[in-house]
């Protein structure tokens, strides 16, 4: 099924990325979208940003728009890929975006995060929070352990995804909007 998704707000505002969804690609909703980028607020300009799990780039599109000073789409799909980068293309925006083309808990394995302050929004596929939690512990546990201070960490499930494996589960805000389940974690 083919679809269109809209760029909320920023340099990009009104730009339309069409994609095909199907049941391995649920692109983050507009309203999801709105909400994550109203609790990032002033985090966003002039930080990295980092995609994991890209799928439709959406979300690192978003963050370009709002003034992030570079995003990293990492996924492995590479029909999603070849899609991603015509966005890219068209939306004048290369100079902001790397593309990892590799699979997520391999490329958090290798990665060498920088020294100042970033932003990192995990959306894996739903089913990973059943047949991968164990590794995508591991990746948020690399990730915590790794980044500098003041980063952000966001974690995005559905309603019914199993959380109680996550690493200091006790320190993550959680909100809800409809079928999204958005947890928040800053490091201090």
């Amino acid at each position: 099924m083919n679809g269109q998704l809209k760029i909320v707000s920023g340099s990009l505002r009104g730009r339309r990325l069409n994609c095909n969804v199907d049941s391995n690609l649920r692109p983050t909703s507009q309203r999801a979208r709105e909400a994550l980028f109203s609790l990032l607020g002033n985090a966003i300009p002039e930080r990295p940003f980092f995609d994991v799990f890209a799928g439709s780039g959406v979300v690192g599109l978003e963050a370009i728009s709002r003034g992030a000073s570079s995003c990293t789409f990492v996924e492995r799909d590479i029909r999603l890929l070849n899609n991603l980068e015509r966005h890219i293309e068209e939306f004048d925006v290369a100079e902001f975006a790397d593309v990892a083309r590799s699979d997520a808990y391999r490329w958090a394995e290798r990665w060498v995060p920088p020294l100042e302050p970033v932003n990192i929004f995990i959306s894996p596929p739903f089913v990973d929070f059943k047949n991968k939690m164990s590794l995508l512990v591991e990746m948020t546990t690399l990730f915590q352990e790794n980044i500098a201070e003041d980063s952000i960490i966001v974690l995005q499930g559905e309603h019914e995804v199993p959380l109680e494996g996550l690493p200091r589960i006790d320190e993550w805000e959680d909100r809800r909007y409809g079928r999204n389940h958005l947890l928040i974690w800053i490091k201090s």
